[in-house]
């Protein structure tokens, strides 16, 4: 089922996660208590009525089913706030958190648009939605993980910054060229 136009939609976030970018939308209806959530445009929640209008609904998103939900608040007469928490945060503060613990690269492989996120904690490597198989090694300098795409070799080096607060330096080469950050 897919999201047709309508008049109760209230709010639209777009977060970005490994396996891509996906797009949460919010129907609610503040006079039937309606909710629906759509995820890239299709439906993952649909209720016509409800006697509470506030509260929330809990969801997952992408392959990885991330925790989210959307609270709904009463602000002053017939206003409603929404608000987006992925992992148990606030959307803004899990997107600070998310810009610590991954690094993301787009540029265009073959003329097709191709993002590339690792996961520092896990040291998972993310291609237009799927994860890869990587290898590891370790290098003079630091480490390296290996991957493909397509018939592209392609590895990410990791090194030490030499500044605590910096941390590890994470750069992508496609064919042993460096592919520059966004």
């Amino acid at each position: 089922m897919s999201r047709s136009h309508s008049n109760d939609l209230v709010a639209v976030w777009e977060i970005s996660l490994s396996d891509g970018v996906h797009k949460v939308e919010f129907e609610h209806g503040t006079t039937t208590g309606k909710r629906a959530i759509y995820i890239d445009g299709k439906a993952i929640l649909k209720t016509d009525w409800m006697f509470k209008l506030v509260g929330k609904e809990d969801f997952t998103i992408g392959k990885q089913n991330v925790k989210a939900s959307i609270h709904i608040d009463a602000c002053s007469g017939f206003a409603y706030e929404y608000t987006l928490h992925i992992q148990g945060k606030n959307l803004k503060k899990f997107l600070e958190n998310k810009s610590k613990t991954s690094k993301c690269w787009e540029f265009k492989v073959d003329g097709e648009d191709t993002r590339v996120v690792l996961e520092k904690d896990t040291m998972a490597v993310w291609c237009n939605g799927k994860e890869l198989e990587t290898a590891g090694e370790f290098t003079d300098g630091g480490t390296e993980t290996h991957f493909e795409i397509g018939n592209h070799f392609c590895y990410i080096k990791a090194i030490s910054s030499g500044k605590r607060r910096a941390g590890i330096l994470h750069t992508l080469y496609l064919d042993d060229n460096l592919i520059p950050d966004k």
